[in-house]
């Protein structure tokens, strides 16, 4: 009796051989995720497009555009447009990271404080995906706290937009890097128990808990170690 109430409780009514194919699709569409991403912050650094992006403007277009996608990206998971809209949303992503990518480059220790970034996201990533295999107990309790941290963070965030304290930022960077953390290992748990078994949705959920912390850890960086020209 006790095994069949775990077995309901982890998702391991699902076959195996359909779990790892899920998440051995999530891993093979989040790479693929992240060059439109790259191609996006390129093209906003090359022309600019988005330096005008700045307060309140800048933050209508932000959540405006991720929210209008990722319920594009909802509508669109079950059928042959999911991968297409998804990318289109990692490019328009990588686009709206570019005006902090671009404030980054003009540190005479930019480039290297950007590897530093993204060598941080990716061993988080690594120590997360590490842990989601070797931890039995089931994490879905976690969700309900994690969304609430998240919220709590947004809105945080945006309050700085207008009150503009560089302390106030490095709490909030500090803070996402430690609840998207948390959410990667949630998510990749998930997706390993059986309880995501749609690789758009989660590569959508593990792409946005890797963009947090990068953002995140590039900003505190830059506010704390960012060497003017």
């Amino acid at each position: 009796m006790n095994e069949q109430v775990r077995t309901v409780d982890y998702g391991y009514a699902l076959p195996a051989e359909q779990r790892n194919r899920v998440l051995r699709n999530t891993y093979w569409l989040l790479a693929l995720s992240l060059l439109p991403t790259v191609l996006g912050a390129w093209v906003g650094v090359a022309t600019g497009v988005t330096r005008g992006l700045t307060g309140g403007i800048g933050l209508m277009v932000f959540l405006g555009g991720a929210f209008a996608f990722m319920f594009a990206i909802e509508k669109t998971k079950n059928s042959a447009a999911g991968v297409p809209v998804l990318l289109a949303f990692t490019f328009f992503m990588g686009l709206m990271l570019s005006r902090l990518i671009a404030v980054m480059l003009g540190f005479k220790n930019g480039p290297s404080l950007i590897m530093t970034a993204f060598g941080g996201t990716a061993g988080v990533f690594f120590v997360m995906a590490s842990l989601s295999t070797v931890i039995k107990r089931d994490l879905s309790g976690m969700g309900k706290f994690l969304f609430v941290g998240a919220l709590a963070i947004m809105i945080g965030a945006i309050i700085n937009v207008f009150v503009g304290s560089t302390v106030g930022m490095m709490v909030i960077s500090v803070m996402a890097i430690g609840i998207f953390s948390a959410y990667m290992l949630y998510d990749l748990k998930q997706i390993i128990d059986g309880g995501e078994t749609n690789y758009i949705s989660a590569t959508l959920a593990l792409y946005l808990d890797i963009f947090n912390v990068f953002q995140s850890l590039l900003a505190l960086l830059g506010l704390a170690g960012g060497e003017r020209e």
